[in-house]
């Protein structure tokens, strides 16, 4: 492809506080060439139109409406998870399960519980328990019957919002991706070929075409991610699992023999498009190639802002609740500041603070009349202290053995003194 642009990061949808529907996606804009781009678009008018057997644009289609239709992740979730289970099969276990013995109570005094017995003899099953859940042979609890609330009754305008926010939101390319498909090679989202796709009647044919508009490295991706189902489905005629990869879209049934069976690709009508097809399980983003018959038809079905839908009896598209997301901008803006009334300064409360007069209670008065009295609590502390204590009675042990030690010293010296003087005054007494 020379031309490999995603146009479709050149729009934001109308409602554009991504948080509101829980689906936070960056609208990255991803390109390979090196043309000016339009940085000043606030939606695309028209979508080019690729041919089926060659690399070039054929024409050009305008946008319709629906792909500028508020994107609600939340409605989409609801509506499909309430489709889904319309389609269920009822089932339920035998009313007679577990209720097939001969069994009664033995009643009080055995000292057994009350539970239902096998009655008779003979066997190991006399006097077992039956009938409850937690017996052997028992019936389940709560046993399932096929008088359930299968199915679900879904309000027609939720149902047809969800359908334009899946449409919607399978023009930008950042839920693709962030959905799974691959779509880095595709020349632009969404994706129009011209109608003579429909005049294949070969299944080669059909490859080709997904092979020059490079829809198949979708198409690998699915086949690669083929694998055995976990779980008893297995063994119930669902063996494999795999992802979902592209979906065609026709105006009408003819052509849809040459492409059905490519595993990996749904084909669909566009006067028959299914919730549970555009956003399986209820994850917005599904890859659609359209065909320019299919694609024109879409502002006939779903209608516009301003003018009802032609299928759809009294229905236009929904409104977005902002058509600016900047809500920062908006709150400060001149025109909101100028009609807000000032705001009101309350007086100032009279404080509740009392000066203290007890220096007894309030130490910091205490310190305040007494400085002196800071260093005695300090003190005082340092006396209850038990580790300074231990440290006192050390350093006291300590002067104690030094004074004794000095004691003991000049006791010596005066003894040395004393026993000196002796020999001195007998000599001078014999001399004499």
């Amino acid at each position: 492809m020379q031309r490999c642009v995603f146009m479709g990061a050149l729009r934001l949808p109308p409602l554009c506080v991504l948080s509101a529907h829980k689906s936070i996606c960056l609208l990255v804009r991803l390109e390979f060439h090196t043309e000016p781009f339009a940085t000043n678009m606030a939606a695309r008018p028209s979508v080019s139109v690729y041919s089926a057997s060659e690399d070039k644009v054929t024409g050009s289609v305008p946008l319709p409406a629906v792909f500028t239709a508020p994107i609600r992740s939340d409605i989409v979730q609801f509506v499909h998870t309430n489709m889904a289970k319309n389609s269920r099969q009822a089932y339920g276990v035998n009313r007679l399960s577990g209720h097939k013995h001969s069994a009664e109570s033995w009643g009080t005094g055995r000292a057994v519980a009350r539970v239902p017995r096998i009655s008779g003899g003979g066997t190991n099953k006399s006097g077992s328990g039956a009938f409850a859940n937690m017996c052997k042979g028992g019936r389940m609890f709560a046993p399932t019957k096929i008088f359930r609330r299968w199915h679900r009754k879904i309000n027609l305008h939720q149902k047809r919002f969800a359908m334009c926010s899946a449409l919607a939101a399978s023009s930008l390319p950042s839920l693709l991706l962030a959905r799974g498909h691959k779509i880095e090679n595709i020349a632009e989202v969404p994706l129009v070929v011209d109608n003579s796709v429909q005049g294949f009647a070969k299944t080669k044919e059909a490859v080709a075409f997904l092979d020059q508009v490079r829809a198949n490295d979708d198409l690998n991706r699915v086949q690669a991610s083929r694998q055995v189902r976990a779980g008893h489905g297995k063994a119930r005629n669902r063996r494999y699992v795999a992802r979902r990869g592209p979906m065609l879209v026709l105006p009408d049934n003819k052509g849809v023999r040459a492409f059905r069976n490519i595993f990996g690709l749904d084909v669909a009508n566009v006067n028959a498009l299914n919730l549970l097809h555009l956003a399986p399980g209820g994850h917005l983003g599904r890859f659609v190639i359209w065909t320019k018959g299919a694609f024109e038809q879409l502002d006939r079905i779903f209608g516009t802002f301003t003018t009802e839908s032609a299928v759809k009896k009294g229905f236009v598209l929904p409104m977005s609740m902002l058509t600016n997301s900047d809500v920062s901008r908006i709150m400060h803006s001149e025109e909101i500041r100028r009609v807000l009334t000032p705001k009101r300064l309350n007086a100032k409360k009279p404080s509740r603070y009392t000066a203290p007069s007890n220096g007894q209670k309030n130490r910091r008065l205490r310190l305040r009349l007494n400085p002196i009295e800071k260093k005695r609590s300090i003190n005082a502390g340092d006396l209850r202290n038990p580790a300074k204590a231990r440290a006192r009675r050390q350093a006291k042990m300590i002067r104690l053995s030094k004074a004794k030690k000095a004691v003991k010293k000049n006791i010596a010296a005066n003894k040395a003194k004393k026993a000196g003087a002796k020999p001195a005054a007998k000599k001078a007494a014999a001399k004499k």
